[in-house]
């Protein structure tokens, strides 16, 4: 699957924000390529349990934790989260699920399952987030900006606290297109703080906000 500016975005958002946090265990819930658990590992000395259902997508991630400096910190689990039975509990929990529900779908199974959730409603991905996460740990979702108010919905009534929400904007000019939740167990953290992040400037070039988080991991921006 296509490595996507906004993945990328939530990446070092996640990674930013997670910055001299101490992390145990984290879980990457479908990882796709890998690229939200390769992006923490390079900033954070954690351990991370990646979790993919789609074979190629897990062979790809498989790959690419191998061929990295981080492949001790990160291991590839080739399952349906649904049924993936752990007593484990993670302090972190990250996922870019599937965006569309009930929506019309493209002929390549493939596609189905990485952009629709037809394995994975984003009902059950934040029961398995309340299930799974430490009573300190916290979460992290990116998801279509149409889809914000149905998330709150969902978090609020899994008992689970939102403390950020970032709405990602391709310009100034452009509605959001993506929105981050950024939550907890932590009810001392209930106050939402609603902030934007805005990717290209009126010359059509990145922001500099965009680069301060993105230039750890783009070459381009070396």
């Amino acid at each position: 699957m296509k490595v996507t500016t906004d993945s990328c975005l939530f990446g070092a958002f996640i990674a930013h924000e997670m910055s001299g946090i101490k992390i145990n265990h984290c879980l990457d819930i479908g990882t796709g390529t890998g690229l939200l658990s390769l992006m923490l590992a390079q900033k954070n000395n954690c351990q991370i349990k990646a979790i993919e259902i789609e074979e190629a997508a897990a062979k790809q991630a498989t790959e690419n934790f191998q061929h990295s400096p981080f492949h001790q910190n990160i291991q590839l689990i080739h399952s349906d989260v649904k049924k993936y039975h752990s007593t484990e509990i993670f302090d972190l929990i990250i996922s870019n699920p599937p965006f569309y529900e009930n929506e019309l779908q493209a002929p390549d199974v493939k596609k189905n399952i990485a952009h629709h959730g037809t394995q994975l409603k984003l009902s059950e991905l934040i029961s398995i987030i309340q299930n799974q996460l430490t009573e300190t740990g916290n979460f992290f979702l990116l998801l279509p900006f149409q889809r914000l108010e149905e998330a709150k919905s969902l978090i609020v009534e899994n008992n689970l606290s939102i403390h950020k929400i970032v709405l990602l904007k391709s310009s100034s000019s452009h509605p959001a297109i993506r929105c981050i939740f950024y939550g907890t167990k932590n009810k001392q953290k209930q106050l939402i703080h609603i902030e934007e992040i805005i990717i290209k400037n009126k010359e059509n070039k990145y922001t500099t906000e965009f680069i301060t988080y993105l230039k750890d991991y783009y070459l381009a921006f070396e």
